[in-house]
């Protein structure tokens, strides 16, 4: 019956972890069975590997409710760094300077970042692990393939507000619907005003009802033992019956 859920395993449930830079989702995901001896461990939405912040981690049979977590809103809390471009649209990739920023002011970027809330259109960047034709595009871009036709997909921005400007930077809050590529923003932003721009760093504060707050660093996590893991496990049974919680896949 929908809304029921047999608890049979106090590891069946979420674990929100605070991602740590230089590790990817799947590190984590890794990390966490590897320490713990879980047999199952998936998560609920990625981040790029120099990103930080939360990270939803599905235990067991939680691993059932991705399809929820996959396609819950996110929040982030972010710089811009105006004045260099990269392939990969943030710090990490090749980079290459742009135009002098310096004549860039706070209400032209206010004005991009107000053009891009609501319904957007958004070309994945070739530095991504979309796939068009079963091989992933970061793969594509390795061989020196560099015009891929790449589909837009429709996403959703509640809100992209600046929270401070130190040029050549500017921080930002974004709140969007699954799938936005954050550096992607930044990177549009930037060929807009000419003077080119990246995602300097992002950190992920939220994801549906979860929150940053309530995660635990990873490095904290791996020196725990694994009845102390248990008492930050969310337990299904408390997930499902939530208003507007998640229900098992079918």
């Amino acid at each position: 019956m929908a809304g029921e859920c047999r608890q049979d395993d106090p590891f069946d449930g979420i674990l929100l972890v605070d991602k740590p830079s230089d590790h990817t989702s799947h590190d984590v995901v890794a990390r966490i069975r590897g320490r713990f001896g879980l047999k199952k461990v998936g998560h609920g939405g990625t981040l790029d590997p120099s990103a930080t912040g939360l990270l939803v981690l599905l235990l067991g049979r939680a691993t059932r409710l991705s399809n929820y977590f996959l396609s819950s809103d996110k929040t982030y809390e972010g710089v811009m760094r105006l004045g260099v471009t990269s392939d990969s649209y943030d710090a990490e990739g090749i980079m290459t300077p742009g135009s002098d920023p310096s004549g860039i002011t706070r209400e032209q970027l206010e004005q991009e970042m107000a053009k891009r809330k609501g319904d957007l259109l958004q070309t994945p960047p070739m530095i991504s692990a979309v796939k068009v034709k079963g091989v992933a595009l970061y793969k594509r871009a390795r061989r020196g393939e560099e015009n891929v036709e790449r589909k837009p997909r429709l996403i959703h921005i509640y809100e992209f507000r600046m929270t401070g400007f130190a040029p050549p930077e500017m921080a930002f809050v974004l709140r969007c619907t699954k799938g936005t590529y954050v550096r992607s923003l930044c990177h549009d932003i930037g060929q807009s005003l000419g003077c080119g721009a990246i995602l300097s760093s992002l950190r992920r504060t939220q994801s549906g009802m979860n929150t940053l707050d309530k995660a635990t660093p990873l490095d904290h996590l791996l020196t725990m033992e694994k009845t102390a893991l248990q008492n930050l496990v969310i337990p299904m049974q408390q997930l499902i019956n939530m208003p507007g919680g998640p229900r098992l896949d079918s």
